[in-house]
């Protein structure tokens, strides 16, 4: 009768450490992230926050479909007493001649991408140069490009304007684009290098021994690793040029070929400031999107900024 060897008892804390062991640092964050917040206070903290959070966009919502003289007599919490609903806000806000919210829907979305396509683009480049290339003065010049986060938007608001009137670009979508991609751009080179520089050095020195340059290791090594830090500030630069007021309304003003949806709520609200019927639902239409896109894609926002903005 063949002898049953005995069983290897191993202590479950040898098989955690084991397991975290073998994950890389991004994903060790990731876990002991996940367990600090994973406690009953904080999801009570987070669902009252969600609460605080929700309430004004569903009354918002609810106002949007409400006839005129019911918003005007009583509040959106009444609707469930006396539900009356009616299209007519948002046939008027979007094709209604006075609003036109399908123009300046269109300038948002050409304003919005290209704004976060050049700053990606420019940062990967940059990012890569930063962590992975050698050269003298890197380290000074990273500082330096990291500091520029601090140089309020207010202060080159105005330089930037006499420099692209001098140059006959004011009033066009290029003063938008390159606005927010000189903005943008000190943030994304320092997420991205620092995304970068979590990626195991053995990777690109066996592409390297392979014979493969600097393009090669960029498109085939690391740009397929690097879509989490990219998913994560495409989201963030989107949420932030698609809400922006200030920059579109200083250098393309209210110009309908150009002027964004927030530029026309804003002028709504001021000039319409009686007509709640119009501005909830101009409103929720300027909030469909960035929603969208940040429900749709927010896995990956969580990741970049777990794995690509905390170093240690």
């Amino acid at each position: 009768m063949t002898a049953i060897p005995p069983t290897t008892l191993i202590d479950p804390g040898e098989v955690d450490t084991r397991k975290v062991r073998g994950l890389t640092r991004a994903e060790q964050r990731a876990i002991a992230a996940k367990g600090r917040l994973s406690s009953p206070w904080a999801s009570g903290i987070a669902i009252v926050l969600a609460i605080l959070w929700t309430v004004p966009t569903f009354g918002l919502l609810v106002t949007s479909f409400r006839p005129r003289s019911e918003i005007r007599t009583s509040g959106w919490w009444t609707y469930f007493g006396n539900p009356m609903s009616t299209l007519e806000n948002y046939t008027e806000v979007l094709f209604g001649s006075s609003t036109s919210f399908a123009t300046f829907f269109v300038n948002s979305l050409v304003i919005t991408l290209p704004a976060v396509v050049i700053p990606i683009s420019l940062a990967l480049l940059a990012a890569y140069a930063f962590a992975w290339i050698p050269f003298r003065g890197r380290e000074v010049l990273f500082v330096a490009v990291f500091a520029l986060q601090v140089v309020p938007i207010q202060v080159t608001l105005l330089p930037l304007l006499q420099q692209y009137v001098s140059w006959g670009l004011a009033g066009s979508f290029w003063v938008v684009w390159l606005s927010h991609s000189i903005f943008a751009l000190p943030l994304a080179i320092y997420l991205l290098h620092n995304f970068m520089k979590d990626i195991p050095a053995s990777l690109v020195e066996a592409a390297r021994v392979d014979g493969a340059g600097h393009v090669t290791v960029f498109f085939r090594v690391l740009l397929p690793l690097l879509t989490p830090a990219i998913a994560s500030f495409g989201i963030f630069q989107f949420l932030w040029v698609w809400n922006d007021l200030l920059v579109a309304l200083v250098f393309v003003g209210g110009t309908t070929d150009v002027a964004p949806l927030t530029v026309r709520i804003a002028e709504l609200a001021g000039t319409r400031g009686s007509q709640w019927h119009l501005l909830s639902a101009g409103a929720f239409v300027a909030m469909v999107v960035p929603l969208v896109v940040f429900l749709a894609l927010q896995r990956y926002f969580v990741r970049g900024l777990l794995a690509g903005s905390v170093k240690g």
